[in-house]
């Protein structure tokens, strides 16, 4: 299965920015990529005889910085950009309008019927949210949204929201299965089975979604036989060297979290400091970026140790045609992003990739329902390679599950000494585990 629990930056972003106020900014492809909007025919639910409008959403200027929220809007374009300079989907040129919400419901609520009754979008793709207001509005309206990232539980609940990583799901109203989530242990059976990690710790704010968050990791942390040590922090005064001495005294041989990304570079450099040996240190996708080196600066031992685990090819692999297309694509359109990819970006170019699949799918008549029909065909999707299988189809969990999963290991000497990414399994699709499924209140 592939559900996956929030993200830990969402909590952060919560604890920062708490009931974030202001409105959405309108911004149209012209000011994102430099390049005119198309004019074409009339529009039918945003598509015309030379042109198909595509809506997103990014919380780009949130209190957490421009680089947090925004790189799926990044691949998404870079996938549009290059498209349309191969001729569009079947001639029609694909035209993005972004809306940056600023991270706030309200601002996210402006931008969803910005775009959907002014902007006339046909679907949305590359959405990158924090707090997802204009859900109910986009699925009300029948809106198809490809492939985006599933930071609160929006993706969970709505009919006509398609989260990147799959569901299975029946997204009728309600999050979940009536308000229960399931969740698979994969992750922590790879670093058991292939680390042979025993002992682990979770390190927590003392604020209720980060609590609620590492609780869950601690859970599947048990169900796979581990002894587990909960750190939790302070978050107004978070004493990180309290914590690595006592993750040294209990034989802590890897971390996982529910803290920032700035919170885990202090971490590491206490934990290196206090002489800690870790097996792993392990992140999330949204932490699988360039930034490692000037994030963990001063933890170079925690630093080597730092793994990512995700259902998608590393964005360093470029043996993989997909992969290196993106690439290709980001160097051409973004140059400027190149220290700052990540495998958001990533996503969001599969997100893209997924909605124009689909449009394609549909030949001459593009329409809504056609996309929706291929979106939740019984055939899995791989994203031309890019991802594990996955689909829509709606199927409650058993006891167990098998789930898959890509594993990555920052190496300061890798790239030539420049540092990066090393993917640690031969084959994500292999890399395979039978484990329990576990049920939690959305």
């Amino acid at each position: 299965m592939r559900r996956r629990w929030a993200l830990p930056l969402a909590v952060a972003a919560l604890l920062v920015a708490g009931a974030a106020g202001g409105c959405g900014t309108r911004l149209p492809a012209s000011a994102f990529t430099g390049q005119p909007q198309g004019g074409g025919t009339a529009l039918v639910e945003g598509v015309s005889s030379s042109e198909i409008k595509v809506g997103m959403i990014d919380s780009i200027s949130s209190p957490l910085g421009v680089n947090a929220f925004s790189g799926p809007g990044y691949g998404a374009q870079a996938y549009f950009d290059a498209l349309n300079a191969a001729g569009g989907v079947d001639g029609r040129k694909i035209v993005v309008d972004q809306c940056d919400d600023a991270g706030s419901g309200i601002g996210n609520i402006q931008c969803a019927h910005q775009l959907i009754d002014s902007g006339q979008v046909f679907a949305f793709a590359g959405n990158s949210i924090f707090d997802y207001a204009g859900a109910s509005y986009v699925s009300s309206k029948d809106v198809p949204d490809i492939g985006g990232e599933p930071i609160d539980q929006a993706y969970d609940q709505y009919q006509h929201l398609y989260s990147i990583y799959g569901s299975a799901e029946p997204r009728d109203g309600t999050v979940g299965f009536g308000g229960t989530l399931y969740s698979s242990t994969e992750i922590y059976a790879y670093f058991k089975e292939k680390l042979g990690a025993h002992v682990a710790a979770v390190v927590e704010y003392n604020q209720p979604d980060s609590i609620r968050y590492g609780q869950m990791q601690a859970a599947g942390l048990r169900a796979e036989g581990y002894e587990v040590v909960t750190e939790q922090l302070d978050f107004a005064l978070p004493n990180y060297a309290a914590a690595a001495a006592d993750m040294k005294a209990h034989g802590v041989q890897i971390v996982f979290d529910a803290i920032d990304t700035s919170g885990n570079g202090s971490l590491c450099t206490a934990l290196d400091q206090a002489g800690v040996s870790l097996i792993a240190k392990v992140t999330t996708p949204q932490s699988w970026d360039q930034t490692v080196l000037t994030t963990y600066a001063n933890a170079p031992k925690c630093r080597n140790v730092l793994y990512a685990t995700s259902t998608e090819r590393n964005y360093e692999d470029t043996q993989y045609p997909t992969v290196a297309a993106f690439r290709a694509a980001m160097a051409k359109y973004f140059p400027s992003r190149a220290p700052y990819l990540s495998m958001w970006e990533l996503d969001g170019w599969a997100s893209a990739q997924w909605l124009t699949d689909a449009i394609r799918s549909c030949s001459a008549d593009v329409s809504r329902s056609c996309v929706e029909a291929y979106m939740n065909r019984t055939e899995p999707y791989d994203g031309h390679g890019l991802l594990i299988p996955t689909s829509f189809v709606v199927a409650r969990p058993g006891a167990t599950t098998r789930a898959c999963l890509n594993v990555a290991r920052w190496q300061d000497s890798a790239n030539g000494g420049h540092g990066g990414w090393v993917t640690q399994t031969p084959d994500m699709n292999a890399n395979c585990f039978t484990v329990p499924v576990l049920a939690s209140k959305a």
